[in-house]
């Protein structure tokens, strides 16, 4: 296969009529430059330089090739230049729907830091633990937690990785204890979060690649996610919240994971869309951004939180 700086190589040399010249102009040795044309010939069957101590000139088929390969790096820089346009003037508006903790927690500074990078680009922001019905809301693009459980949606994984975290507030653990195994959780009072009609009540745990429920009660349930979070933080009980909700309160020592011995929930977190048509410039951009984002958060917070394979 033809390399991109043999071609560069063929194209100075030409130009310049001498391979120390371009050498120079490159920044490599005339050496690097020689063996990079030999490469070249060889690759192509053919001789394309015909050179001596005093002269270079291009062969017949150096004069036919040498067109062909200015005609490629051409495009390539062409192509260049698009790319380069297009991340520098997205535009448009994108409505964006995601759940309350994450939207408040991280996201909206982040987004603070898109429209920034972005000036033509307008965003709408729709915070809330509801399910937005995609197909009759004015929403292009929604954050959830969880496959899709509908196919026709295009789900794009933003962290594939993520998964929920037992936590509770010092305070809490001081007057109550901390369980010593899932089945304990029966005895404490449990923040539950409510999704559409559903309390979620049954919190799964792992050891040893067996999985078991256990069923929670508390005086304390809420369709708000902040409002579960909150409740932790003011000691009112033990949550099982996504562990993106809560890196900064367990990095800062404001919860306590729990159960670290236990493997826990999945809970990724994807980017949906109702039709592939809508994946636009602007959406690629956005979800790549986000990406980026979420793994460093991740990452600069992974010392804090149970080794992988036990959460």
């Amino acid at each position: 296969m033809v390399r991109l700086e043999d071609l560069q190589i063929l194209l100075h040399t030409a130009q310049l009529g001498s391979l120390s010249a371009a050498a120079r102009l490159l920044g490599i040795s005339p050496a690097v430059a020689s063996a990079g044309l030999k490469r070249l010939e060889a690759e192509l069957h053919t001789r394309l330089l015909v050179r001596s101590t005093r002269s270079l000139r291009l062969t017949a088929d150096g004069e036919r090739y040498l067109a062909h390969a200015r005609a490629a790096m051409d495009a390539l820089q062409a192509g260049e230049q698009v790319l380069a346009a297009g991340q520098q003037a997205l535009h448009g508006q994108l409505s964006l729907s995601m759940p309350s903790d994450i939207g408040r927690q991280l996201l909206r500074p982040w987004l603070d830091d898109f429209l920034a990078e972005h000036p033509a680009v307008r965003l709408q922001l729709h915070i809330s633990d509801r399910l937005a019905d995609l197909y009759r809301m004015p929403v292009d693009v929604a954050l959830r937690y969880g496959v899709p459980e509908d196919s026709s949606l295009v789900a794009l994984p933003l962290l594939a990785d993520n998964r929920r975290l037992l936590c509770a507030a010092p305070a809490y653990l001081e007057r109550h204890g901390s369980p010593q195994r899932p089945e304990d959780l029966a005895a404490h009072e449990c923040l539950r979060f409510v999704l559409g009609d559903a309390l979620h009540e049954r919190w799964r745990f792992a050891q040893h690649g067996t999985w078991s429920v256990v069923t929670v009660g508390g005086r304390r349930n809420s369709d708000d996610g902040e409002i579960v979070r909150r409740w932790a933080l003011a000691g009112q009980g033990i949550a099982y919240k996504s562990q993106l909700d809560v890196l900064d309160d367990v990095r800062a020592g404001r919860l306590q994971a729990l159960l670290t011995d236990y493997q826990t929930e999945p809970t990724p977190l994807y980017l949906v869309c109702p039709h592939r048509l809508m994946l636009s410039p602007l959406l690629m951009r956005l979800r790549e951004f986000l990406q980026q984002r979420l793994q460093e958060h991740v990452a600069g917070e992974s010392a804090s939180l149970p080794p992988a394979g036990l959460r």
